[in-house]
């Protein structure tokens, strides 16, 4: 007797993926099982939940950069130098999830709601990186002034580089990264660097 061919994680994930392109995170996972040719309980032997899958068949990574990282680096180091490293990251891990929620939405399907919640992953980035700028303007590393506003418009500053990029022909495209990032580093660094004594 034939054993049946095992169906591998990428096949799944290929399979929930086209299913939630075409249909947005409303998608039933039944569908998705049906896709891959298994049953829905073998979905979620590999991925806990809907979510989890979701992020792992659209290619988006679930957490930031961003996250515990910034506690990490709290008084340590070069805080330029650290800017510039952070603004790296988070360019890279733009590049990820902004073309794919924007082939979501432009196809008109929902997103998790997790995106949308005042908890959403931006939401947090923001909270979490207003909370660095705050430690460091308390250890003197920084000029005292509003980190909100300095963390919306370095945010700010770089999802909008990412997304000039994705409305950009291919060809029109130079990779300066490094220095947009230096440029945008210097220019914030100018109001917020700390006072000579």
């Amino acid at each position: 007797m034939a054993r049946i061919p095992k169906i591998t994680n990428q096949q799944i994930l290929d399979a929930a993926c086209e299913i939630f392109l075409e249909q947005g995170f409303g998608a039933s996972t039944l569908e998705i099982a049906q896709k891959a040719g298994i049953s829905e309980a073998s979905i979620f032997k590999r991925f806990s939940t809907k979510k989890e899958l979701f992020f792992a068949s659209m290619g988006i990574p679930e957490t930031s950069p961003l996250g515990n990282k910034l506690d990490a680096l709290i008084g340590k180091g070069n805080l330029k130098q650290n800017l510039i490293q952070l603004s790296l990251e988070i360019l890279e891990f733009n590049r990820q999830v902004m073309p794919r929620l924007m082939m979501l939405r432009s196809r008109g399907n929902s997103i998790p709601e997790i995106f949308t919640t005042e908890d959403s992953p931006p939401s947090r980035n923001l909270k979490t990186f207003t909370k660095f700028l705050e430690r460091e303007m308390e250890q003197k590393r920084l000029r005292s002034s509003n980190p909100e506003a300095i963390a919306m418009i370095f945010l700010g500053s770089l999802m909008n580089y990412v997304f000039l990029e994705q409305m950009q022909s291919p060809e029109n495209i130079t990779p300066e990264d490094k220095k947009f990032a230096e440029h945008l580093v210097d220019i914030i660094w100018a109001g917020i660097a700390p006072f000579e004594d």
